[in-house]
């Protein structure tokens, strides 16, 4: 048995991942390569290794003949009779080959092989690691700035960040972790190419799947997000329960599970919202945290008109439009928001025949009725 190089294949499969079928083979290979150098020719060239002891048969084929007229490929009877009397003409003989007599450029050859062999299984084995994590959160060590992108170690392999995936609010120091999402990974020859992003909204995603069980159980679905990395998300999520609230759910008891994910996002507002079928009603969701009169949506057209009170319109709109920005985005429409002053002047109610019955009381700006809504939602004004 050749416990050394059984105990040099296994720390190569600990270390890099790489089987040791696929070394043994290797090895095999190189075999027949220092052989080519060698001889020529490996067509009656056989080598096999032994999966268990890790030893290994190589020997060459030639046939019993009277005369001798290809040496590599036949013996003579007499020269075949001096190994074992009972050769007869036809028969077929078996001579191994001694590593030993290989020369220097054919054991290079051989050696090179099994290097290459090696390189090229772990980046295999690197490839297929992260490939199957696409869209998945991995936690990486910040390495360096690489112009304006930043090299982050991963474990087995570094990965880029490239600048439109980066928060601008956030600074990458070196040493310090943080988690990304995997965007992208494409085989080079150089080794896997891997991109991550610290932007992306499927980030916020991933980073609630690992904090609320019931999302995990598929009881609760993320349904939509709209994002601006830094600054704002808007969640829009749905449970297949009856009984379980999915913002409850997702908030979590004194909103820990929400504030796990704003820590993460170093301080980056969530809101999180009921998912509706009723375009009208999500639209209306959506602008959270501001009050609707009403919602006028044309789902073919993927256009929208809402009206709220005048007080509400800045809330309704948020800093620099981003309540707004955010909303249409999860909601995949086109939103107009007009004051209720602006959609008398300009006959809007006459034309829907809307009859003013609200309640001017039940616009009043007063606290989330739900005590965790405080905790996630956070009223904007224009600047």
């Amino acid at each position: 048995m050749n416990t050394e190089l059984l105990e040099s294949l296994a720390t190569l499969e600990k270390e890099k991942d790489i089987s040791r079928d696929v070394i043994m083979e290797a090895i095999e290979n190189s075999l027949l390569t220092a052989c080519k150098n060698h001889f020529g020719r490996i067509d009656n060239i056989h080598v096999h290794m032994d999966r268990e002891t890790g030893d290994y048969e190589l020997y060459i084929e030639k046939t019993v003949v009277e005369q001798v007229t290809d040496p590599y490929a036949e013996i003579s009877l007499e020269a075949a009779r001096k190994a074992s009397p009972k050769y007869q003409i036809g028969d077929v003989i078996r001579q191994d080959i001694p590593s030993r007599s290989f020369g220097r450029i054919a054991t290079q050859n051989a050696k090179n092989v099994i290097l290459q062999k090696i390189r090229e299984e772990e980046r295999k084995s690197v490839f297929d690691r992260y490939f199957s994590r696409e869209h998945e959160i991995v936690t990486g060590i910040v390495q360096r700035n690489m112009g304006k992108n930043i090299n982050i170690n991963l474990g087995k392999a570094d990965a880029i960040m490239p600048e439109n995936e980066q928060v601008k609010t956030e600074n990458y120091t070196p040493s310090s972790r943080l988690k990304v999402l995997i965007l992208e990974v494409r085989d080079t020859s150089k080794g896997p190419h891997i991109l991550v992003s610290r932007t992306h909204p499927e980030l916020v995603k991933r980073l609630f799947e690992s904090e609320v069980t019931e999302i995990q159980q598929g009881i609760v679905e993320i349904r939509a997000i709209a994002r601006e990395a830094g600054s704002r998300t808007k969640m829009a999520v749905s449970s297949n329960d009856p009984s379980v609230d999915p913002i409850g759910a997702c908030v979590g008891m004194n909103g820990t599970r929400v504030n796990a994910v704003v820590d993460e996002l170093n301080g980056e507002k969530i809101d999180i919202i009921n998912w509706s079928d009723n375009s009208a009603e999500l639209i209306e969701n959506a602008l959270s945290p501001a009050k609707v009169i009403v919602v006028l949506a044309d789902d073919e057209e993927k256009e929208a008109l809402v009206i709220v009170p005048d007080y509400q319109l800045s809330l309704a709109i948020g800093r620099a439009g981003q309540n707004a920005r955010l909303a249409a985005r999860l909601t995949g429409y086109k939103i107009d928001i007009k004051s209720e002053t602006q959609a008398r002047e300009s006959g809007i109610f006459d034309e829907i025949g809307y009859i003013d019955d609200y309640n001017e009381q039940e616009y009043e700006e007063t606290p989330a009725e739900e005590g965790y809504e405080e905790d996630y939602v956070e009223e904007d004004t224009e600047e």
